[in-house]
């Protein structure tokens, strides 16, 4: 598995890669973040599996899912202090989105106490 955190700007201020977690649970993990970040603000959706569920397999999602890094999977979860979102935590590499926005919320919840 593969987890990276985003700032609110989509920049990247760390991965942490499994040993033996493929090379695209890099992308995937980013593309998670990026996506809840870029889409979630607009309806305060905190978490890209809510994303994905509310845009589904409809026409409009075929033109989302070519923009760069976009990806429309469970997988990733905001990071918020108070209201304002600061960055978002992506997963990918585990059996099943739902998993990898398991271990996104894990992760969260670890260092929820130390936000400031």
């Amino acid at each position: 598995m593969t987890a990276t955190i985003l700032d609110a700007d989509t920049v990247e201020q760390a991965t942490l890669r499994g040993d033996g977690a493929s090379t695209s649970t890099l992308d995937s993990a980013h593309d998670k973040a990026y996506t809840v970040l870029t889409l979630g603000a607009a309806r305060n959706e905190d978490s890209s599996g809510a994303i994905a569920q509310r845009i589904g397999p409809t026409p409009s999602a075929g033109g989302l899912a070519k923009l760069p890094h976009m990806l429309l999977a469970q997988g990733a979860i905001k990071i918020k202090l108070g209201a304002e979102a600061i960055g978002a935590i992506g997963v990918g590499g585990a059996p099943g989105g739902e998993l990898d926005e398991a271990c996104a919320k894990a992760g969260l919840d670890k260092i929820s106490g130390r936000l400031k």
